[in-house]
């Protein structure tokens, strides 16, 4: 069974004025999270993505439909046990949310007392989180002395005070440099890896889902619209909006005006190999080659997740013959003639 488990869930919220239409935030949604995986919720700005993390940890509950973690249904609890489910789901944010007026130290006690923590295991827990996040040398600094991304491993050391199974992060990198925002997937990685929690991780951005997930759902309208291993997304997208996410890292195959533009500069016919098929570039420059032709790459590039790659390659092809040539290798797998 899921760890974490939606059953055609819904949430609708109020009209924000008088007269106004009811809110639906989220519409049906069904959701698997296994234990142990790094899930990424992709979506544009009213997707519903941070409703739906909001609806895991129970600070909503749905309209309809069943949310269950690790076991319990959490839309049919009291406020008091949702208290003691929280404890076993850490929370980061975009902005970090620490407290100003107490020092790192502080901003990781504050949970441990609210969880009834004794002070000896305060200490020692405490300890331990700073050494981990790689920030012991912080411990009595105050949150305006830490840069943005110090500031964002005192939340995640802060989100993993209580031992939880479960982590969301909200938007966790947006603030954050590139730079930074490596350093920051690299802990989440660390996180997961070696304390074994449960990662979702809510996001925009396809690098950290790339760089980060293993399995990614996307986002739209407050649906669901496609879900899958992180690679099959990648290389495969089959919805609208999916495809949009990974244009702004993956080269599509030319069409229209663009295709037009690579005509006009390049000279010969255009071939496009896909770099995951079982056909392999070399397959193709061999072919081609034989033949004493002229093979230029004009387009596209190659991509990895884990060990996986993928991608697209735009080839112009020029010399005596080429229309036989490419007629040829157009029928190997993975091997599209552009018109």
């Amino acid at each position: 069974m899921a760890l974490v488990e939606l059953r055609d869930v819904h949430k609708t919220f109020a009209p924000t004025k008088r007269g106004g239409a009811p809110i639906e935030a989220i519409r049906g949604v069904d959701l698997d999270v296994e234990a142990g995986e790094i899930h990424a919720i992709v979506g544009y700005s009213g997707a519903g993505k941070s409703t739906l993390v909001r609806l895991v940890n129970a600070l909503e509950q749905p309209t309809s439909g069943s949310v269950t973690v690790d076991g319990t249904r959490l839309d049919q609890l009291g406020e008091r046990d949702l208290r003691r489910v929280r404890q076993g789901i850490g929370m980061i944010f975009q902005q970090f949310n620490l407290m100003r007026s107490r020092t790192v130290w502080g901003n990781l006690e504050f949970p441990l007392r609210l969880a009834g923590v004794g002070d000896a295991d305060r200490q020692r827990r405490i300890s331990e989180l700073l050494h981990f996040v790689g920030l012991a040398d912080k411990a009595h600094a105050y949150p305006e002395q830490l840069s943005g991304g110090q500031k964002q491993r005192v939340g995640i050391a802060r989100a993993l005070a209580t031992n939880p199974s479960i982590l969301l992060a909200d938007e966790s990198t947006s603030a954050l440099d590139p730079d930074t925002t490596r350093e920051v997937l690299g802990l989440l990685r660390k996180v997961n890896e070696e304390l074994g929690i449960t990662i979702i991780v809510i996001t925009h951005e396809m690098d950290v889902v790339r760089t980060l997930a293993h399995r990614v759902s996307v986002m739209e309208q407050g649906r669901i619209v496609e879900s899958g291993p992180v690679i099959d997304l990648f290389a495969r997208p089959r919805e609208a909006v999916t495809r949009r996410f990974v244009s702004t890292l993956v080269e599509e195959v030319p069409q229209g005006a663009e295709l037009e533009a690579l005509r006009r500069q390049f000279a010969g016919r255009l071939i496009v190999v896909d770099v995951e098929g079982r056909t392999s570039q070399s397959d193709v420059f061999a072919a081609l080659a034989t033949r004493g032709l002229s093979v230029e790459v004009v387009q596209g590039g190659v991509n990895r997740v884990g060990p996986a790659v993928f991608g697209h390659v735009t080839l112009a092809v020029r010399g005596e013959g080429v229309d036989d040539a490419v007629a040829e290798v157009g029928r190997l797998e993975g091997v599209e003639v552009l018109a």
